[in-house]
């Protein structure tokens, strides 16, 4: 009886493993799940608005990225409505993880505060100020075979993905800003869109020792800008600040942490593979180094930097309140090898 028992258990614990297996493997990866939401959003669309959105994969417009406000091509969400509005979304969501998602949404609504805060014609602040400035270009045919690549930018937004074969190759430069950075919503509330990649860095400066500090503070000046803010390809520097290995077991949780809250803006399996490629190069490769004052409000700028990547972050302008973060790859942005 007991024998038949198991044989029983063993069996519904066989079943339940091969449905699960066949659920995982029925799931998109997000290369799959970006295409099929890429052909929603261009069958949404009008031909004209098709005409807006869409170039091929080799157009220099692919290459073409900034975050300013400035003149841009690509189809606008302004321009959007209804079951279109609704598909473009779909889209963007396709290229995030539900924390990334919201967290772009919410620099976009920043857009509507500086319309508020600043003076002038109004009809010119709002043609410069709008949450739904925002575009949407796909560069060449959408499909699970073949090259293709999409963004989404607009101010302090600049998100850039190349797939090829149903898979994304590249989702770099990733690019986001927050301005004000700090947002002084009544007593006692605060909202800071990037105020968590701020926060858990300097912790990592406020744990050095003094002799730490001789290898992390690089300079009491901060730069005034991120490198190469809209160059194709990062500016990669030989690493400088403090070595992983060097760190504290404090730090170390620190810099794990600062790393989560960037790559958790992603789909699990990018965010995984960005991991794999850190790890694979050593996380005790990393370096962490900072620039300017270690208060808050204080103008400053770190680089957390290892052999697949680097990050910069700068919060210097507007007296300390107007943030710029990018994660770019040292072997390439846009899926183009530099090696």
């Amino acid at each position: 009886m007991a024998a038949r028992k198991l044989v029983l258990v063993s069996a519904v614990l066989v079943a339940m493993v091969t449905l699960l297996a066949a659920q995982n493997a029925q799931t998109p990866k997000t290369g799959l799940a970006m295409s099929a939401a890429a052909q929603g959003f261009l069958s949404a669309l009008t031909p004209a608005q098709k005409g807006e959105a869409t170039f091929k994969f080799d157009d220099p417009e692919r290459l073409n990225w900034h975050f300013i406000p400035r003149p841009r091509k690509g189809l606008p969400l302004k321009s959007l409505e209804g079951g279109a509005l609704k598909a473009a979304h779909a889209f963007i969501r396709s290229g995030l993880s539900d924390a990334g998602y919201d967290q772009t949404l919410n620099i976009m609504s920043l857009e509507e505060l500086l319309y508020l805060l600043e003076t002038g014609d109004r009809t010119e602040r709002r043609e410069r100020r709008d949450p739904n400035k925002y575009f949407l270009s796909v560069f060449g045919e959408p499909a699970e075979t073949g090259d293709w690549g999409w963004r989404l930018e607009g101010h302090h937004v600049s998100l850039n993905f190349t797939i090829k074969d149903g898979k994304v190759v590249s989702s770099t430069p990733e690019f986001f800003g927050a301005n004000p950075g700090t947002v002084e919503a009544g007593k006692g509330r605060q909202i800071r869109v990037l105020g968590p990649e701020e926060d858990i860095a300097r912790q990592i400066l406020k744990h050095c020792t003094a002799e730490q500090q001789k290898l992390c503070w690089i300079s009491k000046e901060a730069p005034g800008e991120v490198p190469g803010p809209n160059l194709p390809q990062a500016v990669v520097v030989a690493p400088v600040g403090l070595p992983y290995a060097q760190m504290s077991e404090d730090q170390k949780k620190l810099v794990q942490e600062l790393l989560t809250e960037y790559l958790k803006n992603l789909p699990s399996d990018v965010e995984q593979e960005r991991r794999t490629a850190i790890n694979n190069a050593g996380i005790e490769k990393l370096f962490f180094a900072w620039y300017g004052g270690s208060e808050l409000h204080d103008p400053h700028h770190y680089r957390l930097q290892g052999p697949s990547f680097v990050v910069e972050y700068n919060n210097t302008q507007n007296n300390a309140n107007h943030v710029h973060s990018m994660w770019r790859n040292v072997s390439g942005d846009f899926g183009v090898s530099v090696k």
